[in-house]
């Protein structure tokens, strides 16, 4: 695919996944804790760690957002990035390997990198793991570890040990999640995958999309995919047919139904209805 085809299918991807039009503000970089910054804007949120000997970024937006990106990062570094982790595969957070590929290591989920291989998206990575993996650069640890699927089969939480903080990438969302059940998601798998995180040692968290969460954020939103799962499983054992299923999961207790915008409610419901049906 080349670089003007697949800033377009960004703009595609985007629209879908936000489900409104292409956000067009300029990027704004926020600190999170010492030498940990998160970038906002369009896109997947970027985590900027900044070491003695460069900077290590999670995800990097689209193709658009490169010399933006670089901009930002050098307000609170003078050091190049050396290493780029995709949290997922998705364009609005791993895009931007277009540009750095050319000058840093992308690491990624072995799933991930065939994800964006079978999606015909440029520059994958050229760095996989399976488990978990480390970078240490000036002293710095950052993480990477593979908890298991979710959003898709190839999510990295990206740890920060040194500062209390995880990045989740798409496991984790403020409004509410888009299970992509094309590429290996799973919501069974998702609830799984909280728990190992919750398992760290960690007090805030940068989310795919939205701003900081803390610890008793991502309970409330691992004990609502359970809650989800629950009234989907109650609905079909009453008779629920598939195509009554995006009416009837609606509930005022469980926020993600009620937002109409939110790729739950938008993108995942046919899917989810076909997973709980096949466990019960």
């Amino acid at each position: 695919m080349t670089g003007k085809c697949l800033i377009a299918a960004g703009l595609a991807m985007l629209a879908g996944w936000q489900g409104g039009a292409l956000a067009q503000d300029s990027l704004t970089i926020e600190p999170v804790a010492d030498g940990l910054f998160v970038i906002y804007g369009s896109g997947g949120n970027v985590g900027v760690r900044v070491t003695e000997e460069g900077v290590i970024l999670s995800d990097d937006k689209y193709p658009r957002n490169f010399d933006e990106i670089q901009s930002l990062v050098a307000t609170v570094s003078d050091l190049p990035v050396r290493y780029v982790i995709n949290t997922h595969h998705h364009g609005d957070h791993a895009g931007g390997n277009v540009g750095y590929i050319e000058i840093a290591e992308i690491i990624a989920h072995r799933n991930a990198r065939a994800n964006m291989v079978r999606n015909e998206q440029d520059a994958p990575p050229r760095l996989v793991y399976d488990a978990e993996t480390s970078v240490f650069l000036g002293g710095v640890e950052v993480r990477a570890l593979y908890l298991g699927r979710g959003h898709t089969n190839g999510d990295s939480i990206v740890y920060f040990p040194d500062l209390g903080v995880i990045h989740g990438g798409d496991l984790l969302h403020t409004t509410a999640p888009f299970i992509d059940y094309g590429n290996g998601g799973s919501s069974r798998g998702w609830v799984g995958t909280m728990n190992g995180a919750l398992a760290l040692d960690w007090h805030t968290a940068i989310p795919g999309h939205g701003m900081l969460m803390s610890r008793r954020d991502v309970v409330a939103f691992r004990n609502q995919m359970e809650q989800v799962r629950e009234r989907m499983a109650m609905l079909i054992r009453d008779g629920l047919e598939r195509d009554d299923a995006t009416d009837a999961i609606r509930d005022p207790s469980l926020s993600w139904t009620q937002a109409e915008q939110g790729l739950f409610m938008q993108r995942s419901i046919p899917g989810f209805y076909d997973e709980i049906a096949a466990e019960l």
